[in-house]
């Protein structure tokens, strides 16, 4: 009973500061997001998606530049979009934009934002379920699986979820803790694990390998029922893979932390060694597989890592899944948390490790990642755009920020016809000009940016609510 007292205390007293900037005295170093960005980065979504550029056919060429085109602005949009904003005003996502959007759009913004950060740690959990299932002899799912394979694969995944949770419901010191400690080991296993099958590729030499990575491992031609990706593809995919972290700025929450803005910068340990030469070796591994498995239909991260390198790759496969999905669990705990500010945090995360911890249960979140993940961050990013102009740009064009804030307004419609409409605009280049998900990102942006700009200026010079006299919360800035 004492030990359960004590831990209760120990997480009424995380305090997250979800609706007040953080005090400086708490700010960290560069160094803490290295590792949590390399952990985070260099994860459980590697072991799916280097796989699947496989699948979908990517040639060697167009793997190499495209991954190195998109992490490159990827990078930069982390650094001078989130990072600069987070390090201007010092508070959460969900806060910043409950002052612009004002708390009603705030809340159904939270909520699918949960959702879809559920989701995504869901497909982590799944990932690290499939190693840990490997000596139960447990079904693994394949490429076209969507239910649960197993009554064994179901309590695999409610184990890896609990871990999970825990985790994540200590907040953000301890998953930076934890990224801290795997990371290293992490990627040294990644590489290591590409570099120790090569031989059984017939690769024996360095000037054998290019040969045989356009030949038999990025060839060219997708597995059957897959599309065919080139460099374009790959290009914006590894730059809006996470978009909604970066121009969607939900990394506001993880940077705020911040010393100084350019730790934005830091997220090149995660995509240069994770959505770089982790997506390389996990690739690597997979057509390894293909190759002796006769093209198999399987697609279980765990096993596929334990054939290749044995007990090593199976445990950084569970580990790499819990450093994605730690962090993205601590994201949906504050979005649901900041609906109703009284909810404890490590309670709400709590209630979201279960949901997602449920989602997990199904495949089809693995296996449709390349998919979900533009999708979530494409319905994300219109708020991003709203965000930093609303931060940078407003206050030099005469509007005022922070409107729902200054005008005691729960909800501010231009926010609301921005969504819609940029939405709408990229519904109708998908549908009617045939335009692929993958990029539709860069033209919704800027559509999200005029209509924010338009439907503020109206909403503003129409507005009959008197602007409110009482200070407005001084932001902390620290450059």
């Amino acid at each position: 009973m004492a030990a359960k007292n004590n831990l209760v205390q120990k997480l009424e007293s995380v305090n997250e500061y979800e609706r007040e900037p953080i005090p400086q005295s708490k700010l960290k170093s560069w160094k803490s997001f290295v590792g949590t960005y390399a952990g985070e980065h260099t994860a459980g979504t590697e072991f799916v998606l280097g796989p699947l550029f496989v699948a979908h056919g990517a040639s060697a060429i167009d793997l190499v530049t495209g991954l190195l085109v998109g992490n490159i602005l990827a990078v930069l949009s982390w650094a001078f979009f989130t990072g600069k904003a987070a390090a201007k005003t010092r508070t959460t996502l969900y806060f910043q934009l409950e002052k612009i959007a004002g708390s009603r759009f705030t809340m159904i913004y939270n909520l699918v934002n949960a959702v879809a950060f559920c989701f995504l740690a869901g497909a982590m959990i799944t990932v690290a379920a499939t190693a840990v299932g490997i000596p139960f002899d447990m079904a693994m799912p394949a490429l076209d699986d969507t239910l649960p394979t197993s009554f064994g694969f179901v309590i695999t995944v409610f184990v890896v979820g609990a871990i999970t949770t825990v985790i994540a419901m200590f907040g953000f010191n301890q998953v930076v803790k934890f990224a801290n400690i795997a990371a290293p080991w992490m990627i040294m296993i990644f590489i290591a694990a590409a570099v120790a099958v090569l031989p059984r590729l017939g690769i024996n030499s360095i000037e054998d390998f290019w040969p045989v990575a356009k030949e038999t491992i990025w060839s060219g031609v997708p597995l059957e029922g897959k599309s065919k990706f080139t460099f374009w593809h790959i290009m914006f995919f590894a730059w809006f893979c996470n978009m909604a972290m970066h121009i969607g700025m939900a990394d506001m929450s993880i940077l705020r932390y911040a010393k100084k803005w350019t730790a934005g910068f830091a997220t090149s340990t995660g995509v240069f060694l994770g959505h770089y030469v982790a997506w390389l070796a996990s690739g690597i591994l997979y057509s390894l597989f293909l190759l002796e498995s006769q093209n198999s239909l399987v697609f279980a991260p765990g096993p596929i890592a334990y054939e290749a390198v044995g007990i090593s790759g199976a445990i950084c496969v569970i580990i790499a899944g819990w450093t994605t999905a730690n962090p993205t669990l601590y994201r949906a705990g504050l979005a649901i948390q900041s609906i109703n500010p009284k909810w404890k945090t490590w309670k709400v995360t709590l209630f979201v490790g279960l949901i997602t911890t449920i989602a997990a249960c199904f495949p089809a979140l693995m296996m449709q990642l390349l998919d979900f993940v533009a999708l979530y961050g494409l319905v994300l990013m219109p708020v991003g755009a709203v965000i930093y102009i609303d931060i940078f740009l407003f206050p030099k064009m005469g509007l005022r920020s922070n409107f729902a804030e200054i005008t005691n307004r729960n909800f501010n419609p231009a926010v609301g016809i921005t969504w819609l409409v940029t939405l709408v605009f990229c519904l109708g280049l998908n549908l009617y000009g045939g335009i692929e998900i993958f990029f539709l990102g860069l033209p919704g942006w800027f559509v999200a940016v005029i209509a924010y700009i338009i439907s503020s200026k109206i909403v503003q010079k129409n507005s009959v609510v008197p602007i409110a006299t009482k200070p407005i919360q001084k932001e902390v800035s620290i450059s």
